[in-house]
């Protein structure tokens, strides 16, 4: 019997003795009895029922235990049952909080408040010094019109601090739309038509060959990221120097070497190679973050660790320039390269064509989509000249590259064959979703993919595999 119940048994038969006990007290007390003299006893008669064992009692109350123990027994395992689950609810909660951080912003997305006007009359007003500034640089029929329609936008806004009727995301729109033009038409050098006619006359990319180079990395299959490539710039002095790799060591993440060959048939024979050290470590500073990098003319562009900077580092003097990217960038992870599976710290893309070398990248501002910047190098500093917004979401594409002035998007089609999906030209601000160029690849992963104006072939990094394709116009 358990302990708790034998106590119990043992207060029920206590009270009832003594219940009893003072009853026949009393009973004898009150009571008369009269007796017969039998020899030397006295005979009389007595009521033992005060004395009788209270059974139907004590089985009520040891149902009554036995119900409560269950009851107690039930929920010591519901609260250990807790106990176990607790932790495993809590890391859920956790997991989910931060995949939801990078998207908090959305939820006053479509919102404003007098901060949200503010922050966007700003960018009005800095639009409206823009087109003034074009306008007065030459005008122009489309000059006209971005002055008119800047106008309006500058009456809608009005109209929010007033009456509150027009909703802030059809606004940024507006005003995404019309800085997009604006850069559009001081984006391309004035000779920029007749010294590349392959990129006005024919359009965009219509065909993509199959791949022309194949050759596993220099440094084996094992270094799965990276970027490779040839000499991007037109006519550049080290041409001697013409094709090279950057592979990232440290998981796959990080940098900080860059071999280089001086002829295409020295990169396939993987010899007469020389390596650059552009950072002391690939934790350093100055060292490379996310497969990202380009070589134009005497200079390798690429993501500086663990900022919102691009590095320029000087093949000739070894030194390393920086500019940071403008807006909220996004970079450690916030907006990778994904589609089926995201590369790690591939949040800034470094790419080159006719008219130089681009930033592809993500911002806060921009709710994740993709965001493209000129950039300039004007012999003493690295500048960002241009950037233009887009409506593709840079989580969504599993790489981009950048031709005659044309934003090119992939994504994952197989293990077998990427596909270009997507285009946005700088020129013109018009968006195309309809293309599908395929790419064929040896494995599964696309670390980087990155035109060539030189020789207009398209270099591909596909897990330790070197890929080059034919780009026709």
């Amino acid at each position: 019997m358990a302990p708790t119940m034998f106590l119990l048994l043992l207060a029920l038969c206590a009270v009832s003795f003594n219940q009893k006990f003072a009853h026949s007290e009393r009973v004898s007390q009150a009571q008369r009895v009269s007796g017969k003299q039998r020899g030397e006893a006295c005979v009389c008669p007595f009521n033992s029922s005060a004395w009788v064992f209270p059974t139907l009692k004590y089985e009520r109350v040891q149902g009554a235990v036995e119900g409560c123990e269950e009851a107690i027994e039930n929920q010591e395992n519901q609260v250990m049952l807790s106990s176990e689950r607790l932790p495993q609810m809590q890391a859920l909660l956790q997991n989910l909080s931060a995949r939801l951080e990078p998207y908090l912003y959305l939820r006053k997305a479509g919102l404003h408040s007098a901060l949200w006007l503010s922050t966007l009359g700003q960018e009005l007003k800095k639009l409206e010094g823009d087109i003034s500034l074009l306008h007065s640089q030459g005008e122009s029929k489309e000059t006209k019109t971005l002055s008119a329609e800047a106008s309006q936008l500058r009456i809608d806004v009005e109209k929010m601090y007033h009456f509150d009727i027009i909703n802030m995301k059809t606004i940024k729109e507006k005003l995404r739309y019309l800085k997009n033009r604006a850069e559009s038409c001081r984006s391309f050098p004035k000779d920029f038509h007749g010294k590349y006619s392959h990129c006005t006359t024919k359009g965009l990319i219509s065909n993509i060959s199959s791949p022309v180079v194949t050759k596993i990395s220099p440094f084996g299959k094992s270094l799965i990221s990276g970027s490779w490539g040839k000499q991007a710039a037109q006519g550049s002095s080290r041409d001697r120097e013409s094709y090279w790799v950057q592979p990232l060591v440290n998981a796959n993440n990080w940098g900080n070497t860059l071999r280089l060959y001086p002829s295409y048939e020295k990169f396939m024979a993987s010899a007469g190679h020389r390596d650059v050290t552009f950072a002391p470590t690939h934790t350093h500073k100055d060292a490379n973050q996310g497969p990202n990098g380009v070589l134009y003319g005497d200079a390798f562009y690429y993501h500086c660790y663990h900022t919102a900077d691009v590095c320029r580092y000087n093949l000739t003097s070894g030194t390393v320039a920086r500019v940071t990217l403008p807006g909220d960038v996004g970079f450690n992870n916030k907006f990778p390269y994904c589609y089926y599976d995201c590369r790690p710290y591939s949040d800034v893309d470094l790419e080159a064509d006719e008219t130089g070398v681009w930033a592809i990248y993500a911002t806060m501002g921009s709710h994740g989509n993709l965001v493209v910047s000129r950039l300039e190098w004007d012999g003493a500093a690295l500048n960002v000249t241009h950037t233009w917004e887009t409506h593709v979401f840079k989580k969504a594409v599993s790489n981009a590259f950048v031709a005659c002035g044309v934003l090119y998007a992939t994504r994952y089609t197989d293990e077998s064959k990427e596909e270009v999906f997507y285009a946005f030209d700088t020129g013109t601000g018009v968006e195309d979703h309809a293309l599908a160029l395929p790419l064929e690849k040896v494995a599964k992963g696309a670390a980087s993919v990155s035109y060539n104006p030189v020789d207009r072939q398209i270099y591909m990094y596909n897990d330790g595999y070197l890929l080059a394709y034919q780009a026709v116009f």
